[in-house]
């Protein structure tokens, strides 16, 4: 092998501190101290908040809902739900569930129905 050969220098690793390669020489299986260990609470013991709020949003209103302490996929069901109830759209940042518009009264209700331990928050 040649040194000028730029395929050889293509392959090598000089560092890399996160990641995982598709090379079996450098996978490693992923360690458990890794992965986030997210407790998943019932509905019942979980504290949530729910708030109307234009920040960092270019004026535009969304009803944040924060203190969940659930899965990501428990999350996803319930930001579905939430959509479909509220006829809007949403996403889910950062374990927060964001609607679109200022829906606080009736995601308020659905929470409350669903189980959660739910309270408006701000102003």
């Amino acid at each position: 092998m040649s040194s000028s050969n730029p395929k050889s220098s293509e392959n090598r690793l000089v560092y890399r501190e996160f990641g995982n390669d598709n090379s079996a020489a450098l996978q490693r299986p992923t360690s458990p101290a890794l992965e986030r260990a997210i407790q998943e609470l019932p509905p019942q013991q979980q504290n949530v908040r729910v708030q109307a709020t234009r920040a960092g949003r270019k004026g535009k209103t969304v009803t944040v809902i924060t203190g969940f302490q659930a899965k990501p996929e428990t999350l996803q069901a319930l930001l579905k739900q939430l959509k479909t109830q509220c006829g809007t759209g949403g996403t889910l940042k950062d374990n927060e569930i964001e609607i679109q518009g200022d829906q606080k009264q009736k995601i308020l209700e659905i929470l409350l129905k669903l189980g959660y331990k739910a309270k408006i928050s701000g102003g």
